[in-house]
C-alpha cells in the first residue's frame, strides 16, 4: 500500500515528466510579457505549460500510476540500501545486545534479531512458529529487541522483561508475556512474572533502574536508524523483514544466512 506522502511525490514527479513532454512540444514564441521572477518562464509561457500538463494528463492517465510505481521503487530500493549499511555499521549493537535479552542458542551459528512489542497481535502470531524454530534447528540464537510502541501496558511489559534478567527469568516471562493470549494489564504482567517464578517486589524495585529506560531509549534510536515503523521486524543474518512471517519463510531465512556465513 503506498503511503500519502509517497503518491503527492510520485504525483508530482508525473507532472514534471509531463511538464518537461510539454515544454518540448512548445512552439518557439516572440517577445512576451515580464517573466515571474520565480520562474525561467514568462507568466504567458507558464499559462500554456499549465494547459499543455492538464492536458497530457488527462490523455495519458496512467503516467501518475507509472510515476507512482517508480518512485515508490526507488523509495524501497533507498530504504533498503539504508537498512543494509545500518545493519552493517550496527552489527555489534545488533547482535550482542549488552541487556543480555538472547534466547534458543547462545553459540548458535545464525542470530535473529527480532523487533517487538508485547501487545502487538502480528508478534503473538508469530511467536509460536519462531519457538518451534528455535527448538527444532536447535543452532539458532535469538535476540530480542524490547520496541514497546503500542500502549502504556507495552512499556511496563519491557521494563518488567528487562528487569527479569537480574533473575535470570528473562526468558521465562517473556515466554509467558508473549504467548499470552489477548493484550495485557498491569495487573495480568506482574501475574504473569509471579507464575513465571519471579521475585515481584524485587522485580517492581529493579523496573524503576534508570538503565531500563536506557536500554528501551537505545532500542528506539535503533528501530528508527533501521527504519522499522512496525512489529515485528526481524533480521536474519544481514536480511531485514518487516512484518509477521511463518515458520516457512523463517527456516528459508536462515538456511540463506547460513549459507552466506
Amino acid at each position: 500500500m503506498f503511503r500519502c506522502p509517497t503518491i503527492l511525490r510520485g504525483i508530482l514527479y508525473g507532472l514534471g515528466c509531463a511538464a518537461a513532454v510539454g515544454t518540448l512540444s512548445m512552439p518557439a514564441r516572440a517577445a512576451n510579457p515580464a517573466p515571474d521572477q520565480k520562474s525561467t518562464f514568462t507568466v504567458a509561457q507558464r499559462a500554456e505549460l499549465k494547459r499543455l500538463i492538464h492536458d497530457y494528463i488527462v490523455e495519458n492517465p496512467e503516467v501518475i500510476n507509472e510515476a507512482v510505481v517508480a518512485l515508490q521503487a526507488k523509495d524501497d530500493a533507498a530504504r533498503d540500501e539504508k537498512q543494509k549499511s545500518t545493519i552493517a555499521a550496527r552489527r555489534q549493537e545488533l547482535m550482542d545486545p549488552a541487556e543480555g535479552t538472547v534466547i534458543g542458542n547462545p553459540k548458535g551459528d545464525v542470530t535473529i534479531v527480532e523487533f517487538f512489542d508485547y501487545n502487538c497481535g502480528y508478534c503473538k502470531s508469530m511467536f509460536p512458529a519462531m519457538m518451534e524454530t528455535l527448538k527444532e534447528d536447535g543452532k539458532v540464537r535469538l535476540v530480542l529487541k524490547e520496541f514497546p510502541i503500542l500502549a502504556p501496558s507495552s512499556v511496563t511489559a519491557s521494563k518488567a522483561a528487562l528487569a527479569a534478567v537480574k533473575q535470570n527469568k528473562y526468558a521465562d516471562l517473556h515466554v509467558a508475556m508473549l504467548g499470552h493470549k489477548g493484550s495485557l494489564s498491569d495487573e495480568t504482567i506482574m501475574d504473569l512474572a509471579k507464575n513465571a517464578g519471579l521475585d515481584i517486589p524485587r522485580l517492581q524495585a529493579d523496573m524503576k533502574a534508570p538503565e531500563i529506560d536506557k536500554i528501551i531509549a537505545r532500542n528506539n534510536e535503533l528501530a528508527s536508524a533501521l527504519q522499522v515503523n512496525g512489529t515485528p521486524a526481524v533480521i536474519v543474518g544481514k536480511t531485514f523483514v518487516a512484518g509477521a512471517i511463518g515458520k516457512d519463510k523463517l527456516k528459508e531465512l536462515i538456511a540463506a544466512a547460513r549459507a552466506k556465513s
